[in-house]
């Protein structure tokens, strides 16, 4: 019974120190002073490095994204580039050698989106077979990605009488998504098929396609003058490069309590993205570096202004498409099979 009990302590002993199967990275541990894992941009936030052995921490840095922190009096600074889930990651210096350990936060909005509402300017003709999932501006001209398998297409309209000056239609088993102009060139994404096409704008002639990389669908597409973005139905949107087609990063959309997924059609002016929320009215004013939806605007009344056919789905026939025109400074609104366009200005509420 001794031999037993002598064995059974000295057991307990080896497992407390760790054994044979302690690695460096089960040391230590990351706390905060607060008992949470969700913080806002730019927050301080008190943290602590729990040292489980005891060892002799020569030092220790924090980073995100590969952005090392400020560290001071026990705090780091959130003042990181990109919002949404993030991994904290430590890299440990100790006696003779460093260890790498991590921790899953999530970093939001410093605010809560304001609220905006719109003015209607004008009213046009919309194609009401036209599934819209893309719509731009280029040199006074509408141009316009349509969807559903069967009639997804490719546009260029006349946005005052609706008039189609020239289209291409996609392979009947293709669904198209959103579009969008850059150095005269016509990209367009597909939703499920994870192929992208590129055309000629001056005369649709297709020039190339290009494969999705990470990201999991084709939903919405706009451009800064450098740079595609690219959402997929996920809170990310993507980063790509014009010339290459890779994805060279993302961001995620969120506000200053959660991180959101329902960003669909997308529009940059001046530093912002404007984007349609997935089958809502709503449309999203997101801080194109960030990620943070600094706005939100209630396109709730449109749907009442419009002829409802036959087929008429009211959670599928929903707003979508948004188009700003730089010359005459207001936004252009539609929806999939709407029988109109809208041009609108938009302003706080």
């Amino acid at each position: 019974m001794l031999k037993i009990v002598i064995s059974s302590t000295f057991l307990l002993l080896f497992m407390a120190c760790g054994g044979d199967n302690a690695q460096p990275q089960d040391f230590f541990a990351i706390t905060f002073d607060a008992d949470k894992s969700q913080f806002q941009q730019n927050e301080s936030v008190g943290i602590r490095l729990k040292n489980k052995m005891d060892k002799t921490i020569r030092t220790t840095t924090y980073s995100i994204d590969g952005k090392e922190l400020s560290l001071q009096n026990d705090k780091i600074q959130l003042d990181i580039p990109t919002l949404g889930s993030k991994i904290l990651k430590a890299v440990v210096s100790y006696e003779d050698t460093s260890v790498e350990i991590s921790k899953k936060i999530k970093v939001l909005a410093a605010k809560a989106p304001e609220l905006y509402t719109y003015e209607i300017v004008n009213e046009y003709p919309h194609d009401d077979r036209a599934y819209t999932q893309g719509l731009e501006f280029y040199q006074d001209t509408l141009y316009e990605s349509t969807g559903k398998k069967g009639r997804s297409s490719l546009r260029k309209v006349d946005y005052k009488t609706g008039a189609v000056l020239n289209q291409i239609d996609l392979d009947h088993t293709i669904f198209g998504e959103g579009m969008t102009i850059l150095n005269g060139k016509i990209y367009q994404l597909t939703w499920q098929s994870r192929i992208g096409f590129i055309y000629d704008v001056k005369n649709f002639n297709k020039i190339d396609s290009f494969q999705y990389g990470e990201s999991k669908e084709g939903w919405g597409l706009a451009n800064d003058g450098e740079k595609l973005f690219k959402s997929d139905g996920t809170e990310k949107i993507w980063f790509l490069n014009p010339e290459t087609l890779v994805e060279e990063g993302h961001m995620q959309t969120v506000t200053n309590s959660s991180v959101f997924n329902k960003t669909n059609e997308l529009e940059y002016v001046d530093g912002k993205l404007y984007a349609n929320v997935y089958q809502k009215s709503g449309v999203m004013i997101i801080d194109a570096k960030s990620g943070a939806i600094e706005g939100v605007v209630n396109f709730g009344g449109l749907s009442k202004k419009i002829a409802k056919g036959p087929n008429w789905v009211d959670t599928d026939n929903v707003l979508n498409g948004i188009a700003y025109h730089p010359t005459r400074k207001t936004f252009f609104v539609t929806g999939k099979d709407w029988n109109k366009l809208f041009e609108v200005i938009i302003m706080k509420k």
